[in-house]
């Protein structure tokens, strides 16, 4: 899903937000009418209803909803384990209205990605401003996953190519600066990153020399 910006009360002389697109869960607490209304009314688009989470990760590809919305007296495991299928497979936004105040299920929500758990508080108009702190906290998370991953796959190819500055070094007698400069000659000459480069050697290196 593209980033986009909450949906807000548009301004005099502004650009109105384009409606959301809109998943409903009855996960048990058959409030989903009093939703869709409200959805309805404020121009948003509610692309599907589901009696229970069990195809909720088929429909998100299928539907392409731009937030999920779970209406349910207290989640239960079968649908917070689905939550964390859409969660870890097709990401997106989801609010949890519940009645059951105590703190397992709340954390067990979060931890299966929730953007917004919402205790005794399904109210219309309140809806709006769920919807847009959820959206605001889901992107923020992503934003967040993609700095950690981007570090993550900086300090791995950085292993990478020392460990190949290693091997040429060891196995050639050239010193650190020129074992870089062979690597990033090697890497300019096959229009290569300079980690292609670094995995190759090193597995050159493997395929030459088996573990015993």
């Amino acid at each position: 899903m593209g980033k986009r910006n909450p949906p807000s009360s548009s301004s005099p002389g502004s650009t109105p937000a384009p409606p959301l697109r809109v998943l409903l869960i009855d996960d048990g607490a058959h409030r989903v009418s009093l939703i869709h209304d409200e959805l309805s009314r404020q121009g948003h688009l509610v692309v599907g209803v589901l009696d229970s989470a069990l195809l909720i990760h088929d429909c998100v590809l299928r539907l392409q909803p731009d937030v999920v919305i779970v209406d349910s007296e207290s989640p239960s495991r079968d649908t917070l384990e689905h939550l964390a299928t859409v969660s870890d497979h097709c990401p997106r936004p989801v609010v949890v209205f519940s009645e059951d105040a105590s703190q397992a299920p709340m954390q067990q929500a979060l931890k299966a990605g929730v953007s917004a758990y919402v205790i005794s508080g399904l109210q219309p108009q309140r809806l709006l401003p769920v919807l847009q702190v959820a959206i605001a906290r889901f992107e923020q998370d992503r934003a967040l996953r993609g700095q950690l991953e981007t570090a993550q796959t900086q300090l791995s190819e950085r292993k990478r190519i020392e460990r190949a500055k290693g091997i040429l070094m060891d196995e050639i007698g050239l010193s650190e600066e020129q074992a870089f400069a062979h690597l990033r000659k090697l890497a300019m000459d096959r229009g290569q990153r300079l980690a292609q480069v670094a995995e190759r050697v090193i597995a050159a290196h493997e395929l030459l020399n088996p573990p015993a």
